[in-house]
This record gives C-alpha cells, sequence and structure tokens, in this order.
C-alpha cells in the first residue's frame, strides 16, 4: 500500500517532527486528542495506523473495530497498554520507542542515586528553613559500591554506560542470556541480591514482573541496600518496601514510578484516603519522588518522535537512509589480537564500523594519495596465526573516518560508548569509543593537508 493511502490517527500531543516527517514521506495524518474511547472505536476502522501515548487502553473490543489497522506506534519504551498478543494475532506490527529516552531514564537514575547519597534534598530543605546542619547531612559515596541492574534492555545498558565514569562494580541481571557488555557483567539473581549495594529497576510491567519485589525478593539481599525504580511502580509491593526501609533493610529509595499510578501515568492523588505505605513515603527523608517523568526531557520528547518515525518509514520504505557500513571507516592504523568472544566481536565492528571479517581475518582495502591500491589486514582472534603471532597484548586500535562528528552521533544512537570528548588539533580530530569487551578504539579524522 502506498504511503497516501496510509492513514493514521494521533490521540496523543507529542513532538511535532512526528506528524510534519510522517506528511512529508505522504502519510495522511490526523489528530484527535479529546474524543474518549468509544468515540475513538467509532472511527478507527478508517486507519491504518494509530500512535499512542498512553490515554487509554487498547484492548480487544478496540482491536476488533480497527479492522485495517496495520500497525500501532507507542512514542515510549513501553506496551503495556496494548493486548500486544491479541494485536499480533491479528498481524498488527507494534512500534514501540525505547531508544528515544533512554539515555533521559539513566541520567535520570544516576542524578536519584547521587542526589540520596549526598542528602542534596533534606538539606535543600532545611536550608530554606533557615537550618545549617553539616553532620546530620554527611552524604555517602558512590565509589567502591556494587550496582546492580535488573533489567539490561536499552535503559539498563544506558544506565550502566553513566556509570563508567565512576569505580563501581556493575552487575546486571535479565532473563536473556549473553546480554552483558563491557558496561556490566551478567550474572544470577542470587549472586546480584548477594553482592548489590544498589538496585536499580529497569524492567516492563508483565505477569513476571509485576510486585515482583515484595519481601522475600527484598530478603534475598545480603546486605542493606538502596534502590531505585524508574520502571514501572506495579513492579513494588509499596507496603512491602516501607516495612524494609523501617526495618533498615533498605537504607533509601529513589522512585519515578509508583504502584498507585492510574494506568495513562497522568495521574495519582484521587483516593480520598491515602494508603499508609504511600504516606511514610511522602513524609520519608531517605526518599526521592518524582512524577513518572524520567524518560521525558526535552530531548527525548523530540527524540521519542524522531524513532517512531524511523521505524514507521523502515516498515513501509525499507532501510533505505542508513549510510553504507563499509564507507564509515576508510582505513586502518592499529590491530586487536586477543578476544575473549570473537563471533559476538566481529557482529559489533561489522555493524558500528563496516569491517566485514570472516574466520581469516579482514583485509582492508583503501587507496593512498596517490590513488594506488593498499590494504591492511586486521584479526580480532585470538587463536590467529595466519596474519599475526599471537600475543597478549592488547594494541589499542586506530581507525581512519572521513566525518567523525557524524559518525559519533551514529555510534551515539546506536548505544555504543564513548569515552570523554572529541578533540581537535592541527592535524586532525580524535575521538575514542569502547567495543562490547572494553578495548579501546581511536577514531581519527585527519587534515590531510597537513601532511603533504
Amino acid at each position: 500500500m502506498e504511503p497516501e493511502n496510509i492513514k493514521i490517527l494521533h490521540i496523543d500531543s507529542n513532538n511535532p517532527i512526528l506528524m510534519g516527517q510522517l506528511q512529508e514521506l505522504g502519510f495522511t495524518n490526523h489528530e484527535d486528542f479529546t474524543s474518549s474511547k468509544e468515540e475513538i472505536e467509532a472511527k478507527i476502522q478508517d486507519y491504518q495506523g494509530i500512535v499512542i501515548r498512553s490515554r487509554f487502553k487498547i484492548d480487544k473490543e478496540f482491536l476488533d473495530k480497527a479492522t485495517n489497522l496495520q500497525f500501532i506506534a507507542r512514542v515510549g519504551a513501553g506496551l503495556e497498554s496494548i493486548d500486544c498478543d491479541y494485536a499480533l494475532s491479528k498481524n498488527i506490527e507494534l512500534i514501540a520507542a525505547p531508544e528515544g529516552n533512554r539515555n533521559a531514564v539513566a541520567e535520570h537514575t544516576l542524578g536519584m542515586i547521587l542526589s540520596l547519597f549526598n542528602k542534596l534534598n533534606t538539606a535543600d530543605k532545611e536550608i530554606r528553613s533557615g537550618h545549617w546542619n553539616r553532620e546530620s547531612n554527611r552524604g555517602h559515596e558512590l565509589d567502591g559500591k556494587t550496582v546492580g541492574i535488573i533489567g539490561y534492555g536499552n535503559m539498563g545498558k544506558s544506565f550502566a554506560k553513566k556509570l563508567r565514569g565512576f569505580d563501581v562494580e556493575v552487575l546486571c541481571y535479565d532473563i536473556q542470556e549473553n546480554v552483558a557488555d563491557a558496561n556490566a557483567k551478567q550474572v544470577s539473581l542470587g549472586e546480584l541480591q548477594l553482592k548489590a549495594d544498589v538496585l536499580s529497576l529497569h524492567i516492563p510491567w508483565t505477569p513476571k514482573t509485576n510486585k515482583m519485589v515484595d519481601a522475600a525478593f527484598i530478603g534475598g539481599f545480603a546486605k542493606s541496600f538502596w534502590i531505585f525504580n524508574t520502571s514501572r511502580g506495579k513492579n513494588i509491593v509499596t507496603a512491602d518496601l516501607v516495612t524494609a526501609m523501617q526495618s533498615g533493610k533498605i537504607l533509601g529509595a529513589g522512585l519515578d514510578v509508583l504502584e498507585y499510578e492510574k494506568l495513562s501515568f497522568e495521574t495519582l492523588f484521587q483516593e480520598e484516603n491515602t494508603p499508609a505505605a504511600f504516606q511514610y513515603l511522602l513524609e520519608a527523608p531517605n526518599v526521592i519522588l518524582t512524577p513518572h517523568v524520567a524518560g521525558w526531557t526535552f530531548e527525548s520528547h523530540e527524540r521519542l518522535a524522531q524513532v517512531i518515525v524511523d521505524k514507521v518509514k523502515v516498515k513501509y520504505f525499507g532501510q533505505t537512509l542508513k549510510p553504507e557500513l563499509e564507507k564509515r571507516v576508510t582505513g586502518i592504523g592499529g590491530f586487536f589480537f586477543k578476544s575473549k568472544d570473537s563471533k559476538e566481536l566481529v557482529a559489533w565492528y561489522g555493524k558500528h564500523l563496516g569491517l566485514k571479517t570472516d574466520d581469516y581475518g579482514s583485509t582492508f582495502w583503501w587507496k593512498d594519495k596517490d590513488g594506488t591500491d593498499c590494504s591492511t589486514q586486521w584479526s580480532p582472534f585470538a587463536d590467529d596465526t595466519t596474519y599475526f603471532a599471537p600475543s597478549e597484548k592488547q594494541f589499542m586500535q586506530n581507525f581512519r573516518v572521513a566525518n567523525l562528528e557524524k559518525l559519533l552521533m551514529q555510534l551515539k544512537l546506536e548505544g555504543v560508548t564513548l569515552v570523554g570528548e572529541m578533540e581537535s588539533y592541527d592535524y586532525g580530530k580524535f575521538a575514542w569509543i569502547l567495543d562490547p569487551e572494553g578495548n579501546k578504539i581511536e577514531l581519527w579524522e585527519p587534515i590531510d593537508s597537513t601532511f603533504k
């Protein structure tokens, strides 16, 4: 079906680039931010796509009336407001945008940790009230702690990247195997509970995670610990959390989400009688609360919309706008001899730097200033003796690139770890990244006129 024949209904307000870019691609866009669910149901059969946030649940009844729907796009990370199984059974594609706000969530989580550790919330209130209390506001340092992350997808990985600047051990637990990277070690839940000083939740709300953090779960931790939740409120039993705080098992909590939130995440204070557990959180000095805004920054507002546009574009046009990967790197000046998992490493270098490597390494062809064909050989294999003698030393790699700033933007969007800031000299620009095994890679955009 051609884009001009596809009508998309937007039922929530989003960044204007979403509708603007979809319109430029030829899609027909209609907005309806005020009609009730029943009113939307009455006309949904006229649309091939719907873009939502969380205004109401897309349930079986709604989907049965959406007879021509081809996709549901949620401008956010989770899909719990959609009956996903039923939608998929009707061949409706589900689109979410966790890539769009993962950085925002990571920064918010880190901000909560540092604020709570250093008692910034209480110290600020006391000074405003005329009190200057130094000793009672003595804080803790993150340095030397073990941080446990449960859920190592987009959000968990982005948070782990933020921790690279701190001298902490980062452990992750996930129901999926082999999700670890250079920023965290994947362990069993038991090992995480044994070692963690800090726990951060980055999991969706599913039947398996609903009320996961209860008294038994908390009791499984060997040490007293701090807990932070920027995922979904119903993953924690608030009453059990409070009991653990009162006993000293939990030292403090940073909660961007709460068990009492409505499905739309837009309201909370509707109950006449405030639950006792929630009242405790409101009054506790070692608790920081925010209104489900960890992923809702000015930057993520735009990025979420862009991710949705890009994914709709892929659905109907394919991957037409991505640069050719082999053009990302134009030359090689260093080599890497050792690898823990050569298969994973080869895939990473192929995806992010465009290096095509087989079981014998890679011969990379390039031209010198006179146009003469030259080759450089590269291998990530521990036992490769075709070109290099095996070595225990891991050499820093140096790759020449054509447009360093553009490549860094692409790599950042793809979740690659950047080390420090780009540096500029008379002879070129330099930047550094890490591969999945933590090996440092230097990227160099030379100023060729300097070498003539």
